[in-house]
């Protein structure tokens, strides 16, 4: 369903020559959830009619300066009762986005907040695996893993993190018993 609602508004958008437009909205949308809980359960909950979501998310949208196209899409997603998977909606904008850039996002897994220029070594690295496209950086910082890196590119993943080596130290040990 995210897949078809998003290919419908990239297709607006790429029309309306507004993809750049668009995304940012999205985007300070994506943000909006992130930072708000009250909208999340907004956008969540069954409870709330698709009058009251339309009309709460409206005066939201107009708040935070979100308009044009994407603040329709929203609207509209809210009238037919799909507001409670606008953000995976969201996600496939963005991969079709950033397939139609020739772009790749990378997702990767930190022990710790990277410096600038590890982001960009990193950037640099991926770049040279994927061709020389332009390599966008999801950076997720998880303690679990205790160092090292896990990095998803397209379907490829490499997990360097110590936690997996670690645990699979402890695996040889239990089958040399």
């Amino acid at each position: 369903m995210a897949g078809r609602y998003a290919t419908a508004l990239f297709e607006l958008a790429l029309e309306s020559r507004a993809l750049d437009a668009v995304k940012a909205d999205l985007d300070a949308f994506d943000t909006l959830l992130t930072d708000n809980p009250d909208l999340l359960r907004l956008v969540r909950s069954p409870v709330f009619t698709a009058g009251e979501q339309v009309n709460a998310l409206a005066a939201v949208l107009e708040h935070s300066g979100i308009g044009g196209l994407a603040a329709n899409f929203l609207l509209f997603v809210a009238r037919k009762r799909r507001l409670f998977f606008v953000r995976n909606m969201i996600r496939a904008f963005t991969a079709l986005l950033a397939r139609h850039r020739g772009e790749v996002r990378a997702q990767v897994t930190v022990a710790e907040k990277l410096a600038e220029k590890h982001i960009v070594a990193l950037t640099d690295a991926l770049k040279s695996v994927t061709g020389g496209k332009q390599v966008d950086l999801d950076v997720n910082v998880d303690p679990a893993i205790i160092g090292g890196l896990t990095v998803k590119l397209g379907s490829r993943m490499v997990d360097s993190s110590l936690r997996t080596k670690l645990n699979a130290i402890k695996l040889a040990m239990k089958e040399a018993r």
